[in-house]
């Protein structure tokens, strides 16, 4: 796939984006949610290896080149390693899927209601490795915590400005800022980020698109202005804490948003599996969450 092939891909949106690119922090929790514990590792590298045979695992699977994954986000590592013998994003590429890569150094500390991105040194230097690699696009997480107007559009302008960046080197950028779904004030968080994207998406040379990667929203079609704006390319969900069923089911409610799940996608999946009952368990994830996209 080209460029402009990977464009369309996501474009069409005839599927769902898988996200695999748990780090840091994370990746304990998801190798323990795969079924392998702390102690089976002695150091950092050989939990990244634990992690990328997980990923190889998944990615490998006949199920996940089926073609309703259209799109895969990737921990930096995971780019940088092999995959049957292939880069990474270049096994995707060859099973129709369009990469992506992470690129955010985690979060701030709250302050004014969100957590803002960490400053993240070298970016440039790793976006131009990942065009060399065939990587499409990016991925940047923040995360809103309270309906705070001015910490909403000072966290978005922040995303904005990273991806103005990513833009830069010719990649497509993911801005994520996240609302915490267990918020109490989740449904006003929804209403002032839509404003302030609304508001940033307007400041965009035409020409420019951008994707989102957005919680689903309390109320129902709240973000279809996004959906069908123009300088959008598509607008993706994360299931943000929720069961892959509930996730689902929120998200068909919203026509034009497809999936990009992470632990909804791979929280029954488990390494003592068999071949087949790992290839099994994942392709009816798969088909649920397709469904849910597509609907």
């Amino acid at each position: 796939m080209q460029q402009s092939d990977m464009r369309e891909r996501i474009a069409k949106g005839d599927g769902f984006i898988a996200a695999l690119d748990q780090s840091g922090g994370s990746t304990p929790k998801a190798l323990k949610g795969y079924g392998v514990d702390e102690g089976a590792w002695s150091s950092d590298e050989e939990m990244f290896d634990l992690i990328h045979q997980m990923r190889s695992r998944i990615i490998t699977s006949p199920c996940f080149g089926s073609g309703k994954v259209i799109g895969a986000i990737l921990f930096e590592r995971t780019m940088d390693g092999q995959v049957d013998g292939k880069p990474t994003p270049q096994a995707l590429i060859d099973q129709g899927v369009v990469p992506f890569i992470k690129i955010d150094k985690g979060l701030e500390d709250q302050d004014a209601g969100v957590q803002m991105m960490k400053p993240m040194p070298g970016l440039d230097e790793l976006l131009e490795r990942a065009k060399g690699l065939g990587v499409f696009g990016t991925k940047e997480r923040s995360v809103i915590n309270e309906a705070n107007e001015g910490g909403i559009a000072v966290l978005v302008a922040q995303q904005f400005q990273v991806a103005r960046q990513v833009l830069g080197h010719g990649l497509m950028p993911i801005i994520e800022p996240e609302v915490n779904i267990k918020s109490a004030d989740r449904a006003e968080s929804d209403r002032l980020l839509l404003a302030a994207i609304l508001e940033e998406l307007d400041a965009l040379p035409d020409g420019q698109q951008v994707m989102l990667k957005l919680s689903i929203p309390a109320e129902a079609g709240l973000f279809n202005p996004l959906v069908n704006h123009p300088k959008v390319l598509k607008v993706v969900a994360l299931s943000g804490g929720f069961s892959r069923e509930e996730a689902c089911a929120e998200l068909a409610k919203n026509p034009g948003m497809i999936a990009s799940f992470s632990r909804a996608l791979l929280s029954d999946l488990r390494a003592q599996q068999s071949d087949e009952e790992f290839d099994s368990t994942l392709g009816k994830a798969i088909d649920e969450i397709h469904a849910a996209s597509v609907a």
